[in-house]
Protein backbone atom coordinates (compact mmCIF):
# COMPACT_ATOMS: atom_id res chain seq x y z
CA UNK A 1 0.00 0.00 0.00
CA UNK A 2 2.79 2.43 0.85
CA UNK A 3 4.46 1.67 -2.48
CA UNK A 4 1.28 2.51 -4.40
CA UNK A 5 0.75 5.62 -2.29
CA UNK A 6 4.34 6.71 -2.99
CA UNK A 7 3.79 6.38 -6.74
CA UNK A 8 0.56 8.38 -6.55
CA UNK A 9 2.26 11.12 -4.55
CA UNK A 10 5.15 11.30 -7.02
CA UNK A 11 2.67 11.66 -9.90
CA UNK A 12 0.62 14.36 -8.16
CA UNK A 13 2.88 16.16 -5.69
CA UNK A 14 6.12 15.49 -7.52
CA UNK A 15 9.53 14.13 -6.55
CA UNK A 16 10.87 15.55 -3.30
CA UNK A 17 13.69 18.10 -3.56
CA UNK A 18 15.82 16.71 -0.76
CA UNK A 19 18.46 19.44 -1.07
CA UNK A 20 15.82 22.04 -0.18
CA UNK A 21 14.89 20.37 3.12
CA UNK A 22 16.44 21.55 6.39
CA UNK A 23 18.76 18.82 7.65
CA UNK A 24 17.03 18.57 11.00
CA UNK A 25 13.66 18.08 9.29
CA UNK A 26 15.14 15.56 6.88
CA UNK A 27 16.49 13.46 9.74
CA UNK A 28 13.85 13.81 12.45
CA UNK A 29 10.87 14.05 10.14
CA UNK A 30 11.74 10.92 8.19
CA UNK A 31 12.83 8.98 11.30
CA UNK A 32 9.66 9.75 13.26
CA UNK A 33 7.30 9.23 10.31
CA UNK A 34 8.78 5.89 9.27
CA UNK A 35 8.98 4.70 12.89
CA UNK A 36 5.32 5.55 13.44
CA UNK A 37 4.10 3.82 10.30
CA UNK A 38 6.15 0.71 11.06
CA UNK A 39 4.83 0.60 14.64
CA UNK A 40 1.24 1.04 13.50
CA UNK A 41 1.47 -1.53 10.70
CA UNK A 42 3.16 -4.16 12.85
CA UNK A 43 0.91 -3.57 15.86
CA UNK A 44 -2.14 -4.38 13.74
CA UNK A 45 -0.34 -7.13 11.85
CA UNK A 46 0.66 -8.89 15.08
CA UNK A 47 -2.89 -8.78 16.48
CA UNK A 48 -4.22 -12.30 17.03
CA UNK A 49 -7.92 -11.54 16.54
CA UNK A 50 -10.24 -8.99 14.95
CA UNK A 51 -11.19 -7.58 18.33
CA UNK A 52 -7.55 -7.22 19.34
CA UNK A 53 -6.80 -5.38 16.10
CA UNK A 54 -9.56 -2.88 16.93
CA UNK A 55 -8.28 -2.48 20.51
CA UNK A 56 -4.74 -1.91 19.23
CA UNK A 57 -6.08 0.80 16.93
CA UNK A 58 -7.80 2.45 19.88
CA UNK A 59 -4.57 2.51 21.90
CA UNK A 60 -2.96 4.32 19.00
CA UNK A 61 -5.67 7.00 19.24
CA UNK A 62 -4.02 8.41 22.33
CA UNK A 63 -1.97 10.51 19.90
CA UNK A 64 -4.31 13.58 19.84
CA UNK A 65 -3.92 14.02 23.61
CA UNK A 66 -0.16 13.43 23.39
CA UNK A 67 0.09 15.89 20.49
CA UNK A 68 -1.63 18.62 22.47
CA UNK A 69 0.64 17.93 25.46
CA UNK A 70 3.67 18.15 23.17
CA UNK A 71 2.47 21.47 21.77
CA UNK A 72 2.13 22.80 25.32
CA UNK A 73 5.52 21.67 26.58
CA UNK A 74 7.64 22.19 23.45
CA UNK A 75 5.82 24.74 21.29
CA UNK A 76 4.72 26.99 24.17
CA UNK A 77 1.04 26.56 23.32
CA UNK A 78 -1.25 28.45 25.70
CA UNK A 79 -3.25 26.16 27.95
CA UNK A 80 -5.51 25.93 30.96
CA UNK A 81 -5.80 23.37 33.75
CA UNK A 82 -8.59 21.69 31.80
CA UNK A 83 -5.78 19.75 30.13
CA UNK A 84 -5.34 17.63 33.29
CA UNK A 85 -8.81 16.03 33.43
CA UNK A 86 -8.84 15.81 29.64
CA UNK A 87 -5.66 13.75 29.49
CA UNK A 88 -6.62 11.43 32.32
CA UNK A 89 -10.12 10.88 30.92
CA UNK A 90 -8.56 9.84 27.59
CA UNK A 91 -6.23 7.41 29.39
CA UNK A 92 -9.19 6.10 31.43
CA UNK A 93 -11.01 5.43 28.17
CA UNK A 94 -8.10 3.37 26.86
CA UNK A 95 -8.08 1.37 30.11
CA UNK A 96 -11.78 0.61 29.61
CA UNK A 97 -11.08 -0.54 26.07
CA UNK A 98 -8.24 -2.80 27.22
CA UNK A 99 -10.36 -4.22 30.04
CA UNK A 100 -12.66 -5.96 27.58
CA UNK A 101 -15.90 -7.21 29.10
CA UNK A 102 -14.53 -6.65 32.63
CA UNK A 103 -14.19 -2.88 32.18
CA UNK A 104 -11.75 -1.24 34.57
CA UNK A 105 -10.75 -4.44 36.36
CA UNK A 106 -6.95 -4.31 36.60
CA UNK A 107 -6.73 -8.09 36.31
CA UNK A 108 -8.61 -8.05 33.01
CA UNK A 109 -6.49 -5.19 31.64
CA UNK A 110 -3.27 -6.92 32.65
CA UNK A 111 -4.39 -10.24 31.17
CA UNK A 112 -5.38 -8.57 27.91
CA UNK A 113 -2.03 -6.79 27.53
CA UNK A 114 -0.03 -9.88 28.52
CA UNK A 115 -1.82 -11.84 25.81
CA UNK A 116 -0.01 -9.75 23.18
CA UNK A 117 2.32 -7.18 24.79
CA UNK A 118 4.22 -6.55 21.55
CA UNK A 119 1.15 -5.48 19.61
CA UNK A 120 -0.18 -3.18 22.35
CA UNK A 121 3.31 -1.83 23.06
CA UNK A 122 3.87 -0.95 19.41
CA UNK A 123 0.50 0.82 19.26
CA UNK A 124 1.32 2.90 22.34
CA UNK A 125 4.79 3.70 21.03
CA UNK A 126 3.22 4.75 17.75
CA UNK A 127 0.91 7.18 19.54
CA UNK A 128 3.88 8.82 21.27
CA UNK A 129 5.97 8.90 18.08
CA UNK A 130 3.20 10.46 15.97
CA UNK A 131 2.63 13.13 18.60
CA UNK A 132 6.36 13.86 18.51
CA UNK A 133 6.28 14.04 14.71
CA UNK A 134 3.41 16.56 14.72
CA UNK A 135 5.12 18.64 17.41
CA UNK A 136 8.68 18.59 16.06
CA UNK A 137 8.06 19.06 12.34
CA UNK A 138 6.05 22.20 13.00
CA UNK A 139 9.21 23.82 14.33
CA UNK A 140 11.94 22.47 12.06
CA UNK A 141 10.32 21.89 8.64
CA UNK A 142 10.81 25.44 7.44
CA UNK A 143 7.56 25.19 5.49
CA UNK A 144 8.78 22.17 3.49
CA UNK A 145 6.57 19.11 2.98
CA UNK A 146 8.48 15.83 2.78
CA UNK A 147 5.49 13.51 2.73
CA UNK A 148 6.46 11.90 -0.61
CA UNK A 149 9.96 11.09 0.64
CA UNK A 150 8.59 9.80 3.95
CA UNK A 151 6.19 7.43 2.18
CA UNK A 152 8.98 6.14 -0.05
CA UNK A 153 11.18 5.44 2.98
CA UNK A 154 8.28 3.74 4.79
CA UNK A 155 7.64 1.50 1.78
CA UNK A 156 11.31 0.51 1.71
CA UNK A 157 11.31 -0.29 5.44
CA UNK A 158 8.19 -2.45 5.23
CA UNK A 159 9.43 -4.27 2.11
CA UNK A 160 12.67 -5.03 3.96
CA UNK A 161 10.65 -6.40 6.89
CA UNK A 162 8.52 -8.52 4.54
CA UNK A 163 11.51 -9.97 2.69
CA UNK A 164 13.29 -10.71 5.96
CA UNK A 165 10.25 -12.48 7.41
CA UNK A 166 10.35 -15.26 4.81
CA UNK A 167 6.59 -15.19 4.26
CA UNK A 168 5.05 -16.72 1.15
CA UNK A 169 4.43 -14.94 -2.11
CA UNK A 170 1.57 -12.44 -2.27
CA UNK A 171 -1.58 -13.35 -4.18
CA UNK A 172 -3.27 -10.57 -6.13
CA UNK A 173 -6.69 -10.28 -7.76
CA UNK A 174 -8.53 -7.52 -9.57
CA UNK A 175 -10.80 -6.67 -6.59
CA UNK A 176 -7.80 -6.72 -4.24
CA UNK A 177 -5.81 -4.41 -6.50
CA UNK A 178 -8.79 -2.05 -6.78
CA UNK A 179 -9.18 -1.85 -3.00
CA UNK A 180 -5.42 -1.42 -2.66
CA UNK A 181 -5.35 1.52 -5.08
CA UNK A 182 -8.31 3.24 -3.41
CA UNK A 183 -6.90 2.73 0.10
CA UNK A 184 -3.45 3.90 -0.97
CA UNK A 185 -4.89 7.04 -2.59
CA UNK A 186 -6.95 7.86 0.50
CA UNK A 187 -4.01 7.28 2.83
CA UNK A 188 -1.43 9.11 0.71
CA UNK A 189 -3.51 12.22 0.02
CA UNK A 190 -4.83 12.20 3.58
CA UNK A 191 -1.32 12.30 5.01
CA UNK A 192 -0.33 14.94 2.47
CA UNK A 193 -3.22 17.16 3.60
CA UNK A 194 -2.37 16.52 7.26
CA UNK A 195 1.24 17.54 6.66
CA UNK A 196 0.10 20.81 5.10
CA UNK A 197 -2.10 21.37 8.13
CA UNK A 198 0.61 20.87 10.74
CA UNK A 199 3.09 22.99 8.76
CA UNK A 200 0.81 25.94 8.07
CA UNK A 201 -2.05 25.56 10.54
CA UNK A 202 -2.68 25.09 14.26
CA UNK A 203 -1.53 21.68 15.50
CA UNK A 204 -3.79 21.67 18.55
CA UNK A 205 -6.85 22.49 16.44
CA UNK A 206 -6.01 19.64 14.05
CA UNK A 207 -5.49 17.21 16.93
CA UNK A 208 -8.69 18.34 18.59
CA UNK A 209 -10.63 17.99 15.35
CA UNK A 210 -9.66 14.30 15.35
CA UNK A 211 -11.55 13.45 18.52
CA UNK A 212 -14.41 11.66 16.77
CA UNK A 213 -12.11 9.46 14.67
CA UNK A 214 -11.96 6.65 17.29
CA UNK A 215 -15.76 6.23 17.22
CA UNK A 216 -16.00 6.12 13.43
CA UNK A 217 -12.91 3.93 13.12
CA UNK A 218 -14.08 1.41 15.72
CA UNK A 219 -17.59 1.24 14.27
CA UNK A 220 -16.29 0.72 10.72
CA UNK A 221 -13.74 -1.88 11.82
CA UNK A 222 -16.32 -3.77 13.89
CA UNK A 223 -18.64 -3.86 10.88
CA UNK A 224 -16.00 -4.96 8.37
CA UNK A 225 -14.35 -7.51 10.67
CA UNK A 226 -17.66 -8.70 12.18
CA UNK A 227 -16.19 -8.37 15.66
CA UNK A 228 -18.75 -7.84 18.44
CA UNK A 229 -17.66 -5.13 20.90
CA UNK A 230 -18.75 -4.82 24.52
CA UNK A 231 -20.54 -1.89 26.11
CA UNK A 232 -17.36 -1.18 28.10
CA UNK A 233 -15.47 -0.81 24.82
CA UNK A 234 -17.86 1.86 23.58
CA UNK A 235 -17.73 3.59 26.96
CA UNK A 236 -13.95 3.69 26.65
CA UNK A 237 -14.13 4.98 23.08
CA UNK A 238 -16.47 7.76 24.20
CA UNK A 239 -14.12 8.72 27.04
CA UNK A 240 -11.19 8.95 24.61
CA UNK A 241 -13.25 11.41 22.55
CA UNK A 242 -14.31 13.41 25.62
CA UNK A 243 -10.73 13.56 26.90
CA UNK A 244 -9.46 14.79 23.53
CA UNK A 245 -12.17 17.45 23.42
CA UNK A 246 -11.18 18.71 26.88
CA UNK A 247 -7.52 18.78 25.84
CA UNK A 248 -8.46 20.84 22.81
CA UNK A 249 -10.61 23.23 24.85
CA UNK A 250 -7.68 23.69 27.24
CA UNK A 251 -5.58 25.10 24.42
CA UNK A 252 -8.13 27.38 22.78
CA UNK A 253 -7.02 30.96 22.66
CA UNK A 254 -9.32 33.26 24.51
CA UNK A 255 -10.37 36.46 22.76
CA UNK A 256 -8.77 39.60 24.26
CA UNK A 257 -10.87 41.45 26.80
CA UNK A 258 -12.25 44.79 25.66
CA UNK A 259 -12.10 47.50 28.26
CA UNK A 260 -15.49 48.94 29.07
CA UNK A 261 -16.06 52.64 28.62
Amino acid sequence: MYTVASVLLVLTVGLPKISAFPRAYLFWGSSLFVSYEVCLSLSIGYATSSRQAIEVGMVNYLWPAFTILGAIFFNKQRWSWLIVPGFFIAVLGICLVLGGNQGLALEGISRNIQDNPLSYGLAFAGAVIWAAYCTVTTRIAGGKNGITLFFMLTAMALWAKYLDSGEGAMVFSVPALTYLALAAAAMGFGYAAWNVGILHGNVTVLAGASYFIPVFSAALAASLLQAPLSFAFWQGTSLVCVGSILCWLATRRRPPKVASA
